[in-house]
């Protein structure tokens, strides 16, 4: 499956971005699927994640209450809303999936897509 990210650009402080990760090559209903980010000269970093069905989501500390990660299978898109940035936001963002439930489990990813740079204004 390839993905793809998209939807970072430039916000200020307070303000709210949608990223999105679209695949192809195979539905994205049967992975579950992690957000990551890498600030500069830092090492990439779990946000969030979301199993296949959507039930199951789960949240860095830093970005809970302020991200939400959804799935509309029938797009084969996977969502990451951004409310509240803060400067710290800042990095560029991945999604990737997972190839079976344990892998997901265990926070483990197969298919990585390539960044979309978010940056937030002070």
């Amino acid at each position: 499956v390839q993905l793809q990210a998209s939807g970072g650009g430039l916000v200020q402080a307070g303000g709210s971005l949608r990223l999105s990760c679209a695949a192809s090559g195979r539905t994205l209903g049967t992975y579950g699927i992690g957000w990551f980010r890498q600030a500069p000269g830092k090492e990439r970093a779990f946000v969030s994640r979301i199993s296949w069905s959507g039930v199951y989501t789960y949240y860095e500390s830093s970005v809970k209450g302020r991200f939400t990660i959804s799935r509309d299978n029938a797009k084969n898109t996977v969502y990451l809303h951004m409310n509240s940035l803060k400067p710290e936001d800042t990095a560029s963002y991945y999604c990737a999936a997972a190839i079976s439930g344990r892998r997901w489990l265990e926070n483990m990813y197969d298919y990585w897509g390539q960044g979309t740079l978010v940056t937030v204004s002070s």
